[in-house]
């Protein structure tokens, strides 16, 4: 079985005690660096969802 995933660029900051994660059109934070890996996961997912139903144009994904 095949799973075709697509990738979009992200930037980490990490503060004194968080990461934060930006993505294309949302942003995302966790206490470490696994945690705000897996919030930016589900917080793009809501926000590509989101973006479809009201008929938005998705950004195009990035090439690793």
């Amino acid at each position: 079985m095949s799973i075709d995933y697509t990738h979009y660029a992200a930037i980490i900051e990490r503060s004194a005690d968080s990461y934060g994660v930006y993505l294309p059109g949302c942003t995302s934070a966790g206490d470490t660096l696994q945690q705000a890996a897996r919030n930016a996961e589900e917080a793009l997912q809501a926000h590509i969802e989101l973006s479809v139903e009201h008929g938005e144009t998705l950004p195009e994904p990035s090439e690793l």
